[in-house]
């Protein structure tokens, strides 16, 4: 199965840079990253070319003009360009653990989308938080039991442990999410009405769960560690909640503001 791994990011390119580290380290690697860039500067581009040299990883960068947060604009962007019969959701301050992708592959199932955790570094350790660190398990340990990481009782690697399936929006995050690429076009990918943080994640799940999948979730595989980040501008939450809703409580599956227009 070849698998796409689609990097959303904005202008941080010290944490990408220890993503892509993380995904040049994976124990099954991606066939193709494809960073979906939401308009940032320059550094963002030098960073990709020179990590592009150093490894032998398939990288491609995808831009778009910074016209304010257009996550779902973007991620349809790469998606498009994108090969993978799979397509793996990561968030540009979201370093993977080595087994992430062996693990999204794993648990890949038809008639689902996979709903992966997070551990969270609190904001003095995301400074300095590496993908090297993410290998190194005593470290870990200790930092949890210091205080600096939450959510961490992902940490466990159990992949015996059963995986479980629900229609729930409770946890829906698309900082790490798989699917399969029929199913992303079947609904049309994300909504690109929905600008400005929020929601854009939970109306694609809303629409998910209508054309008859289920979200499907692993206590113990596909863990990311999320890097702390100010809070978002919310100012335009309630349009997007109102978005949300509209998705809920019609019928239809298919954003017509998706990849494909009419």
């Amino acid at each position: 199965m070849r698998l796409s791994v689609i990097v959303t990011t904005y202008n941080r390119p010290d944490a990408l840079s220890q993503v892509l580290k993380g995904l040049a380290g994976q124990n099954r690697r991606a066939d193709e990253v494809l960073v979906a860039d939401d308009g940032s500067g320059p550094e963002t581009a030098r960073l990709i070319q020179s990590i592009q040299s150093s490894t032998n990883m398939e990288l491609i960068h995808v831009w778009h003009e910074d016209l304010g947060f257009r996550a779902a604009a973007v991620r349809n962007k790469a998606i498009l360009q994108s090969k993978g019969d799979y397509i793996v959701l990561l968030d540009g301050d979201c370093i993977p653990d080595p087994h992430f992708l062996a693990d999204h592959e794993r648990l890949a199932e038809q008639d689902r989308f996979f709903q992966g955790k997070r551990i969270l570094v609190e904001k003095v350790l995301s400074e300095k938080f590496t993908a090297a660190m993410v290998r190194r398990k005593l470290e870990l340990i200790g930092l949890t039991l210091a205080g600096k990481l939450s959510n961490a009782h992902h940490l466990i690697r159990l992949p015996a442990f059963p995986a479980r399936s629900s229609t729930r929006l409770k946890g829906i995050r698309t900082c790490n999410m798989g699917f399969f690429r029929q199913d992303i076009f079947a609904v049309n990918g994300f909504n690109e009405g929905f600008t400005g943080w929020g929601r854009e994640d939970s109306e694609l799940a809303v629409r998910f769960f209508k054309y008859g999948l289920k979200k499907k979730e692993h206590p113990f595989m596909a863990v990311c560690f999320h890097l702390w980040h100010a809070e978002n501008d919310r100012n335009r939450l309630n349009i997007n909640e109102q978005l949300l809703k509209q998705a809920i409580n019609k019928n239809e599956y298919y954003c017509e503001q998706g990849l494909v227009r009419s």
